[in-house]
């Protein structure tokens, strides 16, 4: 395992990964707290297990988690690296601490949405999902189930996905031994939401569409592009399959209320034009996460991550 040289560290980015951790811990366990136990909802992952272990012999979610986690931790200190084993153990000690918190905040006691499980459902997907997404987006985890999946991955070439996937069917299922299937259907509300807003939180910055276009005219769409929409493009070289005559490829990013203006542009010029739109998940730089400036030349492509 490669050791941290502590002279590069940069300790003030590390302490905003940590701040935001700590925060995403906080807002995690609020709604763990004040609507999934309140409500009598249900969680996947090793959330879920600590539930579970509540409802069978009254265990503190706040210690299960921690006591859970221990294990888990070393099995994998081989696979996590030595910097995400101490994000993971100080994520799981946030959460553990969030929770030990909530639990005793006295206010706590009057939060109640036993009148519409629908709400209480969707509320506990949002504050778990903008927790937990915080806490991944800054390099955290609070372990459990995240790491056994990276273990099986890179012992047994298993997608972490289907792994976190069959974890969580079976914290579910045995989530029915004390939860009725009401419950679990608005748990399973709860996951739905939660999922989108992880990605959404993770992500972050700014979702944009990618335009991949094939055209004879592409010099005329770029200028086009540029000059009427105000956004950057590239030229991709191509061949094709079928003569393997090479062409370039028009590539430019927009943002999602732009691409019916850009497919009339595209038209307008050649009807003919084959155009592919696909999703961006982040789009960082000029025009995106700050203000764009107007161009009249060709530009490179922004940098984009997927």
């Amino acid at each position: 395992m490669t050791n941290i040289d502590w002279k590069t560290v940069d300790w003030k980015t590390t302490l905003r990964e940590f701040i935001m951790i700590i925060l995403g811990a906080l807002i995690y366990g609020f709604g763990l707290v004040a609507i999934n136990i309140k409500n009598n909802l249900a969680e996947g992952g090793m959330t879920g297990v600590t539930l579970i272990l509540r409802a069978w012999w009254h265990l503190d979610p706040a210690y299960s988690t921690i006591f859970l986690n221990i294990p888990l931790i070393i099995l994998g200190y081989h696979f996590l690296g030595r910097k995400g084993m101490i994000y993971t153990i100080f994520g799981t000690l946030a959460l553990s601490g969030s929770l030990w918190m909530w639990q005793r905040v006295p206010f706590m006691l009057n939060i109640n949405l036993h009148h519409d499980l629908f709400i209480a459902g969707v509320l506990a997907g949002i504050f778990g999902g903008f927790g937990s997404g915080l806490i991944y987006r800054y390099g955290g985890t609070t372990g459990g189930s995240d790491v056994i999946a990276r273990i099986l991955e890179l012992e047994r070439g298993i997608p972490m996905g289907r792994t976190l996937l069959a974890i969580d069917v079976i914290v579910l299922l045995t989530s029915l031994t004390y939860l009725d299937i009401e419950h679990m259907m608005y748990t399973l509300l709860s996951s739905f939401v939660f999922s989108r807003i992880v990605d959404a939180t993770q992500d972050g910055s700014y979702s944009a569409k990618g335009l991949l276009i094939i055209s004879e005219k592409h010099e005329e769409i770029a200028h086009a592009l540029m000059n009427e929409l105000e956004r950057g493009a590239t030229f991709l070289s191509a061949e094709g399959g079928y003569q393997h005559d090479r062409r370039p490829i028009v590539y430019c990013v927009v943002a999602p209320s732009e691409v019916v203006q850009a497919k009339k542009i595209i038209m307008n010029l050649d009807s003919s034009a084959f155009i592919s739109i696909i999703d961006v998940h982040e789009a960082v730089g000029e025009g995106f996460t700050y203000m764009r400036k107007p161009t009249h030349n060709l530009l490179s492509l922004r940098t984009t991550k997927k």
